[in-house]
């Protein structure tokens, strides 16, 4: 159902007075009037912008502007020379997500500038407010002796009203698997993550941070500043200027081209945003991200379903078999990704309700792209080792009920892939295989360019639009981060953009620490899906790795089905560590497609509680982390149907339960509840619960 009213009307210049002289303001305010924003011109006409929230600064003045090659640049003498303000409200469905129904409302100010005596003589500022935050962007009009534009700098400001603590990973302009720090803003330090051993590429070339990044002001107010809508243009990182307690904009560039970005007019930023809530639980609730993006352009998607995986990864990381298929010109006898392999796979995924396997390391090139710095060429993405017959393997899946997941790792050569995306996309579609897992690894190819730069963001979305002729969904790793385009592009389904589970299997800084995730709830998952690949239950990975383990208990590890959002949900280990497991039951029944969810409580680093009814099933499922803290936790149980009785099967920690003293010891029990229900739990430190809650039929 699809619920839309619009009105539309013209603004009058309203006279403010404010710390800086204005000559004009004009102001928007959410819906519900919690949050206003005033844009207004500096005596010098200096386009500006300031936030407020329940009557409390967040964003004082801000300035706004562009600086350009061969051009003048965007910064002053700028009058108003047309307002226009319009309300909206809608209710759409997303085809997958964490929600079937999405309300999109707001009020918008759209603000036409002039300055007649630069070439770019006249532009557009556009707000919108919501509820639970605020999206602008730039909107450059076609002009008569102007094709295109080259961008040196974009200088959005972002002024904080305070030394908030700020949870942060640097502004790295070629990777995102940093851990998250914790400090006030006026403690950040980028640089000081530079270099780091276990990155495959890493470039910080300034103090700044990437985006989502999360805030808490001295009063409990939660922001997090970010982008929708990263169209044509480059990953925007976030400048930090400690002693004005200010951030701007920091565009990911080209070091091959010497710019920013360079675009033909007419032409729309993304939007930059800022999400604005009195709990941390309502940064994840809000749908900011999603509805600033246009809607779903594919139509239908139902070839591609929600699903859980398992396969041919985990064991490369732990080392218990190889990517390659061969050492110095000969097989080896390590290659994982063989016919007999996968196929045990598919029956273990067959007997317990796994949709899909993925076998990374299945064709042919992965002896020759790690270390070299010319990897173009080294792929190949339709031709299989001699150990793994493709077409066999699918057959066999097919006959068992499962589908494969096709893996297509790039070297981080894009052109080369691009060259065989239409090749290697047919043969899917032949084959009836619907998804593929990307990779990046490595500095991008041609030198110069950068993951998260222009050129690179536009790779990304052609393999994204390639792939949708095909009716192919993407799952992208070392990728551009997520900023809700899966609104208009429904394939692209899910994707890294995190320090995910396999640093735990190898990383020299003993792996993610149990804050890890309980944070990245609130960051990095505020931007969209996260494959991150849970479900260890060899938490010590004995015998493999024994110098390394994962950071939780098992509990934890099944409490992240539900807390970590993505439509492709991994079951990571080895089918010998799952055998026998009564708690494997948990990762067989939890759903991967939502009708709704909840987020009961949570603090940034230390806990986090969601609850997400499955669609179409009435059944819902909890997910409940904590940090290395052991703590209690209520949960009352009234988001259930007030007219059905629930039985509740509980996997939770044990009472000795330990992150690292004793992280397999868990517990499991069943009882009713109903929507009446009140109950407290406990969580070890490391620790985690996950409830399954199933109708009771009469």
């Amino acid at each position: 159902m699809y619920k839309i009213s619009l009105t539309s009307l013209f603004l009058i210049f309203i006279l403010s007075c404010n710390a800086l002289p204005v000559r004009n303001s004009i102001k928007v305010q959410s819906p519900s009037k919690n949050i206003e924003v005033a844009f207004q011109l500096l005596h010098d006409g200096t386009p500006t912008y300031i936030v407020d929230f329940n009557d409390e600064r967040i964003i004082d003045t801000s300035r706004l502007g562009f600086d350009f090659k061969r051009i003048a640049s965007i910064k002053n003498n700028f009058k108003i020379v047309n307002i226009e303000q319009n309300s909206f409200s809608e209710t759409w469905e997303m085809p997958w997500g964490e929600t079937k129904e999405v309300i999109n409302n707001y009020n918008e100010i759209i603000v036409t500038l002039q300055n007649s005596e630069i070439e770019i003589s006249n532009f557009v500022i556009h707000f919108r407010v919501y509820d639970d935050g605020i999206g602008f962007r730039y909107e450059f009009p076609q002009l008569n002796d102007i094709d295109s534009i080259t961008i040196l700098d974009e200088n959005t400001e972002f002024n904080l009203t305070g030394n908030h603590t700020t949870w942060w990973i640097p502004g790295d302009w070629d990777i995102y698997e940093h851990l998250y720090s914790e400090t006030k803003f006026t403690d950040i330090d980028a640089l000081s993550k530079a270099n780091h051993s276990n990155l495959a590429q890493t470039y910080i070339p300034e103090n700044a941070v990437n985006t989502p990044v999360t805030m808490r002001t001295v009063d409990g107010i939660h922001l997090s500043f970010h982008e929708a809508n990263l169209t044509n243009y480059p990953g925007m990182t976030l400048k930090i200027e400690k002693d004005n307690l200010l951030m701007k904009s920091g565009l990911v560039g080209s070091q091959r081209l010497g710019y920013k970005a360079k675009v033909e007019l007419p032409f729309k930023t993304p939007w930059r945003t800022i999400q604005i809530t009195k709990k941390a639980t309502e940064l994840i609730d809000s749908k900011l991200i999603v509805n600033l993006n246009e809607p779903n352009r594919l139509g239908d998607v139902s070839w591609f379903k929600p699903t859980k995986y398992m396969g041919i990864w985990w064991e490369m990381h732990v080392g218990k078999s190889q990517w390659s298929y061969t050492r110095n010109g000969k097989p080896h006898g390590e290659h994982g990704a063989t016919t007999e392999n996968a196929k045990e796979f598919i029956d273990f995924a067959s007997a317990n309700g796994i949709g899909s396997v993925l076998v990374e390391g299945w064709n042919t090139g992965w002896e020759h792209w790690i270390g070299f710095e010319e990897r173009e060429g080294v792929f190949d993405f339709v031709t299989s080792y001699p150990d793994y017959d493709l077409e066999e393997v699918v057959r066999y899946g097919r006959e068992k009920g499962v589908e494969i997941i096709m893996h297509h790792e790039t070297s981080a050569a894009p052109r080369t892939y691009e060259q065989q995306l239409d090749t290697a996309f047919a043969l899917m579609q032949r084959l009836g295989i619907h998804s593929v897992k990307t990779g990046y690894v490595g500095k991008i190819i041609p030198k110069g360019e950068f993951h998260h730069g222009q050129w690179m963001v536009n790779h990304f979305r052609k393999v994204i639009e390639t792939a949708a002729k095909y009716e192919i969904a993407i799952n992208a790793h070392e990728p551009i981060k997520a900023t809700g385009i899966r609104r208009t592009y429904p394939n692209a389904i899910t994707r890294e953009g995190l320090r995910g589970q396999e640093f735990n299997a190898w990383a020299s800084d003993g792996g993610n620490p149990p804050n890890h995730l309980p944070t990245v709830a609130f960051t990095r998952m505020l931007a969209g899906p996260i494959d991150f690949t849970p479900g260890v239950f060899n938490i010590k990975l004995e015998p493999y790795k024994k110098e390394n383990q994962i950071n939780t208990t098992l509990a934890h590890q099944l409490a992240l089905y539900v807390v970590i959002y993505s439509p492709l949900q991994m079951a990571c280990d080895l089918i010998v560590n799952y055998e026998n497991q009564p708690a494997f039951q948990f990762i067989s029944d939890v759903g991967v497609d939502w009708e709704k969810s909840i987020t009961l409580n949570g603090e940034v680093g230390e806990f986090v509680t969601i609850a997400r009814e499955e669609k179409n099933s009435g059944k819902w499922f909890l997910g409940s982390i904590t940090n290395e803290e052991a703590r209690s936790i209520k949960i009352n149980f009234e988001f259930l149907n007030s007219e059905i009785e629930y039985e509740a099967t509980i996997y939770k920690d044990g009472e000795n339960a330990h992150w690292n003293d004793n992280p397999t010891e868990i517990e499991i029990s069943k009882m009713k509840i109903d929507n009446g229900s009140i109950k407290e739990f406990k969580l070890a430190p490391g620790g985690g619960i996950a409830i399954s809650l199933i109708p009771i039929k009469d």
